[in-house]
């Protein structure tokens, strides 16, 4: 069955950066859309980055010339390097897959891993 595994998150001080990763298993990696997700305390699940299955990225505003989205076909991996973290990048954040194109709704997705924590703080 499907299985996402994020890892990498921790405690940063504002500017600092943080490389996330999302180890995947159980369906064909290189043919699936990527995406990062993040949900801040009392906030809705937002869409942060998205890599589709030929390299092509998108990003919300708030995150674009900070993060970079980046996959490893081989290690079935995909990654968000996070620079110039701000405090209001504090969520967990998730990973998702996609056979056609990672939906900017999260509610599209009803399949989630643990998600790791990020938090930004002095």
């Amino acid at each position: 069955q499907v299985q996402l595994v994020e890892s990498g998150g921790g405690l940063v001080q504002p500017g600092g950066s943080l490389r996330l990763s999302c180890q995947a298993s159980g369906f064909i990696f290189s043919h699936f859309a990527m995406g990062w997700f993040r949900q801040a305390p009392g906030l809705q699940r937002e869409f942060v980055a998205a890599v589709t299955s030929g390299g092509r990225t998108n990003y919300v505003d708030s995150v674009k010339g900070r993060f970079t989205i980046s996959r490893d076909n081989a290690k079935n991996t995909v990654y968000l390097q996070m620079n110039s973290l701000k405090p209001e990048d504090t969520a967990v954040y998730y990973c998702n897959a996609d056979p056609v194109a990672i939906s900017t709704w999260a509610n599209a997705y009803d399949r989630w891993g643990q998600g790791t924590q990020v938090t930004v703080s002095s």
